[in-house]
């Protein structure tokens, strides 16, 4: 199995940057899809983006698009979420995942998850 760990949550103005990492320990990280989720105070888990095993393609929620990017470093075992623009709404608890298959815009469709880390929006 995989462990993963997210750093680089904080509290940011609007319009302000973050990037956050997702460091994996265990297996190949290169054998797993990756995703970023992401959960307010009293909302659902909500799919952020996804990125394959390779790199190669991604995915991201229509809302996001222009704003966060996903990408992935295989040799290093980490993946990033960049996020710019952001806005009070995009206050949450972010988390990675990682499924050994394609990836998936739900969460049943991920078995391997990090702790999360916090992302403050301040207007």
């Amino acid at each position: 199995q995989v462990q993963l760990v997210e750093s680089g949550g904080g509290l940011v103005q609007a319009g302000g940057s973050l990037r956050l990492s997702c460091t994996a320990s265990g297996r190949t990280f290169s054998s797993y899809a990756m995703a970023w989720f992401r959960q307010a105070p009293g909302k659902e888990r909500e799919f952020v983006a996804a990125i394959n095993r390779s790199g190669t393609s991604t995915d991201y929620t229509d809302s996001l698009k222009g704003r966060f990017t996903i990408s992935r470093d295989n040799a290093k075992n980490t993946g990033y979420l960049q996020m710019n623009s952001l806005k009070p709404e995009d206050t949450a608890v972010y988390y990675c995942a990682a499924v050994r298959a394609t990836f998936g815009v739900l969460p049943v469709q991920y078995n391997y998850w990090g702790q999360g880390t916090q992302v403050t929006v301040s207007s």
